[in-house]
Order: C-alpha cells, then structure tokens, then sequence
C-alpha cells in the first residue's frame, strides 16, 4: 500500500513549459490525499517556480526543491537544507566563465545571471520566473547559500558536453545531473531526490515500501529507483525507462494520472 507519493514537475504533473496542471492530475492528486496518501513535490526548480504549481493541487505538498538541495513544507518551514561549499561555487563560476559559457546561480530563492541572452529568456519562459543580471562579479559575490548552479544550452549535445568537460574537473567533488535536455545542474556531492524523499519517510515514518516516486528526467533515476514503487512516464528519456519495470502513459496522455489510479488507488 501507497503512503508517500512523490512526483516530479515537469514531463510529469504537467507538460514542459505549460505551467498548467491538467485537471484530471489535479483530480487524482485530491482523490490521494483524501484516501490518507501523502503527496510531494519533488523538482529541479527553486522553491518560488514551484509555489504556483503546488498551489494549483488545491491540497498542502511539501516541496523538495532544487533537486532535493532545499525541503519545504506547504507552510513555508524549511525541513532541511544542504547548500553548495563556497569555494566549488566559486571555482565553478570561474570554469564556466573562461570558456564563455552561460551560467546562473541561485541565493534565498532569486535567480541570478551574469547578462540577460536569449538561453535566459529560454529558461525564464518555460519555468516563469524572473532573472536578476548581475555579471560574472555579481556571481562570485553570492556564493553563500547557493543550494545549485544551472547552465542552459543551446542543444541537448552542447548540455552534455558541458556535463562530460565538468565532470573532468568537479566530479566527486559536486553532484552534476541534467534535469531536461538543455539543463545541466550543480549540487553540493550526495545531493538528490532520492535522499530528500529519504529523509521526508523518516519525518513521516513511512516505509520504504510505501513510496511511489515518479518522473521523466536523469535527476529522477535515483528516486525512482530507491523506492519500493518507481513509475517512468511514457515521454521519460530512454534511461529511466530501462532501469523502471514500470512505465506509465505520456504527460500529454495523462500518465501521471494513469499511474495514480494503476498503482495506488
């Protein structure tokens, strides 16, 4: 038996770049919290791009943000925190900086970038969100409190060959994911979804078992294969799909839906 829901944004609950939740995962969403299930929000984005999503569910979800760097509750209670060290921040800023690729940051819940370009625009646009221009110096002034770092690139090939050329240089030193095609993400090393949801079962004490974690992304593998009941979306990228016995609908068909009636209800 289902107890802990949790589910990814976007490709999942609602299709990328619509900031709409259809009405039937809304439905399933109130039939679950109703049947005593506990729902969670589980995402690459900051915790205020994910407020206006939570919101439309109608019912209270804690919020794991940043792909699992920042728990929130519905209430505004910060659960648990685990910000990047200052000095990979820095090095990072630095590394993207020389070889002029863009790079933004994030501090107290705002979006920093060092020059608004169209890859910004990209990204305030499909997570509706705002960025604040404060330059490469800007950058390297805000350092503290930076639970990730995010570069947008013009292609999915561009994103991995960032993802490849850092991991030379900062692997095992950071945790490095991609969240979508063109999003390549940094968070301090042992940072995930997985270990967020890890930590929300022992507050909640719910077993192992009794989770269902669903999504589409690379920085969904982890959670959904830790827990008892993983569920990949129909539209999930191929290696998700391979390493989940469970493959659901796609966004657009109401997957997420599907999955919630198939597998918990």
């Amino acid at each position: 038996m289902i107890k802990l829901f949790v589910t990814d944004i976007d490709g999942t609950l609602l299709p990328v770049g619509s900031g709409i939740v259809p009405a039937k995962n809304i439905e399933a969403v109130q039939k679950m919290t109703a049947a005593g299930v506990k729902v969670v929000i589980a995402t690459g984005r900051m915790h205020s791009a994910a407020l206006p999503i939570a919101a439309q569910l109608g019912v209270s979800v804690p919020i794991i943000a940043y792909n699992g760097a920042l728990i929130k509750s519905s209430a505004g209670e910060v659960i648990h925190a685990q910000y990047m060290d200052e000095a990979n921040v820095l090095e990072l800023i630095n590394f993207f900086e020389e070889r002029g690729w863009h790079l933004q940051s994030y501090s107290n819940d705002i979006l920093y970038v060092p020059k608004r370009n169209d890859l910004v625009k990209f990204y305030e646009t499909m997570i509706k969100v705002t960025a604040v221009e404060v330059g490469w110096e800007g950058l390297r002034e805000r350092t503290k409190g930076v639970p990730k770092l995010l570069t947008v690139s013009d292609t999915p090939d561009e994103a991995l060959l960032k993802l490849n050329e850092a991991k030379k240089i900062f692997g095992g030193r950071v945790e490095i994911t991609r969240s979508a095609a063109r999003f390549t993400e940094f968070m301090k090393l042992g940072v995930s979804k997985a270990g967020a949801i890890k930590i929300l079962a022992e507050k909640f004490g719910v077993d192992n078992e009794e989770i269902l974690a669903i999504g589409d992304s690379e920085n969904d593998l982890a959670m959904i294969t830790s827990v008892g009941c993983g569920v990949a979306m129909g539209n999930a990228v191929p290696a998700v799909k391979t390493a989940c016995p469970r493959i659901t609908d796609t966004c657009e068909n109401y997957g997420f839906a599907k999955a919630v009636y198939d597998y918990v209800l």
